[in-house]
């Protein structure tokens, strides 16, 4: 198997240093463009807090916690759902390593969901006053945080809409390939380390439907599924399928 369809590594980032970013940051490209001296980078990395592991099922934080800090994931999987009155729990998103999550706290100063790891995962935690302080003597730094913002408003494209099946889970798959891709892993071999049920959750499906459209998919050929580990093998029909869905985000 080449180097690039190797699926990604369960591995952590790199930690960097007072001038150096993980490999996964979320706010480095943005940092380093901007040509910020040493003085500046040294100020946002002074607020970088490395917590973890958090073991499968564990909480990073609950609804209704107070905000306080926005983070972003170094290795593993974050869930966050919410559950209705009911008892019934309701898939919102999945967070992989380099992406942020808690920014849809920063309106209502607490967290308006549960976030739990699907394996285990490092974070880096960002106290949000002081990022945000941070960001006003930083523009490079402050754009990416909208910059951030609307990615996770535009994820909720997948929920809406009226679109089949195979259109959702093609829009899935391709959303995943492009965000490894993104960090620097194979945009075409990579773990599901979701599991079916709350894929079927998240994209308002049966989970057997779930199950017959991966079936249907691998059947026609544009994957290849063994247990949690999936490969693309005809991309070109998968984004066929997902355009539309993808042109709404």
């Amino acid at each position: 198997m080449s180097d690039a369809n190797r699926r990604p590594t369960p591995g952590i980032a790199d930690d960097g240093d007072e001038f150096h970013f993980c490999s996964t940051c979320a706010f480095s490209a943005a940092c380093l463009e901007s040509g910020y001296d040493k003085s500046l980078l040294r100020d946002l990395h002074v607020l970088v807090e490395h917590i973890g592991p958090f073991h499968e099922g564990e909480h990073i934080f609950r609804e209704g916690d107070p905000f306080t800090a926005i983070a972003a994931v170094r290795s593993g999987t974050v869930k966050t759902y919410v559950t209705d009155h009911e008892g019934r729990e309701h898939v919102q998103g999945f967070f992989l390593p380099g992406e942020v999550i808690g920014l849809n706290a920063i309106s209502q100063a607490r967290y308006p969901s549960n976030a739990v790891a699907l394996d285990s995962v490092m974070l880096c935690r960002f106290s949000f006053p002081n990022i945000a302080a941070l960001a006003t003597r930083m523009p490079g730094l402050q754009q990416q945080l909208f910059k951030l913002l609307s990615l996770d408003i535009g994820k909720a494209a997948l929920l809406s809409g009226n679109f089949s099946a195979d259109e959702r889970m093609a829009a899935f798959l391709i959303t995943l390939s492009r965000r490894y891709a993104a960090r620097g892993f194979s945009p075409n071999r990579f773990l599901l380390t979701m599991t079916r049920t709350d894929i079927a959750n998240y994209l308002r499906l049966a989970s057997e439907t779930v199950s017959r459209v991966f079936r249907r998919f691998q059947d026609d050929g544009m994957i290849q599924v063994e247990r949690r580990e999936i490969e693309l093998k005809d991309r070109k029909r998968l984004e066929k399928l997902a355009e539309d869905v993808l042109r709404s985000t």
